[in-house]
């Protein structure tokens, strides 16, 4: 194996044309958990596969640990077998006849056949199933095999660990039970983690680091919160879940990164313009938990906070919470969502066809380049 100066971490590099598009990159510390996040089709298991060493792209990297396991520039691409990774499969994939603890066992062939017990044993053990050690697959519940499948990837000893939508195929409380064991386990590894997930509050809730992506091209990476509050276009934002995505021009600089956009008709400020200036196009986006609704009583403090008036075109009540859609100028544009505690919409009196005032935080707007694909809303 040669070595490279990637350290303990995880690089992938994947370009390919055929038989799917691919334009991807990912990075991925030892100790960290890195998710993979986009809709179907758009390359995530894909990768997997490639750094797995079960699909080669026609041109691609993959280090782990120092080493480097493919590089078609160089002519090297180890196998699978010489590729120590642990994978744990959206449906399980155990082997039927044999119980838990040999299904693990499975994993152990780099040590002596005598050890090889104890060692599964303990792996069960950390994944809260000692005493299920001799039953078969069809005698545990969904949420154990998934346990069995996670203590059948560590106990090969990985230098990176794979994790396809493990957590798919169980209902919701066991998912969550399953969340948190994988929190405590995570604190024992120190070893790169990727995990495959349609589930943006799955990647939230799990993972350090997002990688958006679409079409199997790299979007957007980096820490959650960076990701999911600062898209770098139109598509992440709508990936991320942004629903108040519109149109703007920039209109003033204030000297200092921000500065206002027009919208509208509207004048709004803005904390930072992200290098736009006076005269540009840009599409701006706010989170629907960052529009502050104004108080019958209670008006807005100050033009930094952009007040609006608008009339609601639309309420749903979610339970706990009131999802309010805020008409501003023309019919058939799109409104301004926001949600607030359905008590406080009781007390307002809000209902579809009343006035409602609210105000979008100058230091949550965010700026993103005009889209590209043309799928703009003012």
């Amino acid at each position: 194996m040669t070595t490279d100066a990637t350290g303990t971490g995880l690089s992938v590099v994947a370009q390919q044309t055929l038989p799917m598009p691919l334009d991807a990159q990912l990075q991925c510390g030892a100790g960290e958990l890195l998710a993979l996040v986009g809709p179907s089709g758009a390359g995530k298991s894909t990768l997997l596969r490639i750094i797995a060493g079960l699909m080669q792209p026609h041109t691609g990297m993959v280090s782990c640990a120092g080493k480097t396991w493919l590089d078609t520039n160089a002519n090297v691409c180890l196998s699978a077998q010489r590729r120590r990774v642990g994978f744990v499969f959206q449906q399980y994939a155990l082997f039927p006849h044999l119980t838990a603890l040999q299904n693990v066992e499975q994993s152990c062939r780099h040590l002596s056949a005598g050890s090889r017990a104890d060692k599964a044993a303990r792996w069960l053990a950390k994944v809260n199933l000692e005493g299920l050690e001799n039953r078969k697959p069809d005698q545990l519940s969904g949420g154990q095999q998934q346990r069995v499948g996670i203590a059948r990837a560590l106990a090969r000893e990985p230098e990176v660990l794979l994790l396809d939508e493990p957590f798919s195929a169980v209902d919701r409380a066991t998912r969550e039970r399953l969340y948190r064991e994988l929190a405590m386990l995570r604190r024992e590894l120190s070893i790169p983690t990727i995990l495959v997930t349609h589930d943006l509050d799955e990647a939230i809730v799990l993972a350090d680091s997002l990688c958006m992506l679409s079409q199997g091209t790299t979007l957007q990476s980096g820490p959650v919160q960076s990701v999911i509050s600062k898209p770098v276009s139109v598509l992440v934002a709508r990936l991320v879940g942004f629903k108040n995505i519109f149109r703007g021009t920039v209109t003033q600089e204030n000297g200092h990164g921000g500065g206002v956009i027009e919208w509208r008709g509207h004048e709004l400020e803005v904390d930072q313009l992200n290098g736009f200036n006076a005269g540009q196009a840009v599409h701006w986006c706010i989170p629907q938990s960052h529009i502050v609704m104004h108080r019958r009583n209670r008006p807005s403090r100050g033009d930094r906070e952009n007040p609006l008036n608008a009339v609601i075109a639309e309420l749903l009540p979610m339970g706990d919470n009131t999802l309010v859609a805020a008409q501003l100028g023309k019919r058939g544009r799109p409104p301004v969502y926001f949600s607030v505690p359905s008590h406080a919409a009781n007390r307002n009196s809000l209902a579809e066809g009343a006035s409602v005032s609210f105000s979008l935080l100058a230091d949550s707007i965010h700026i993103m380049p005009p889209d590209r694909l043309g799928r703009s809303r003012r």
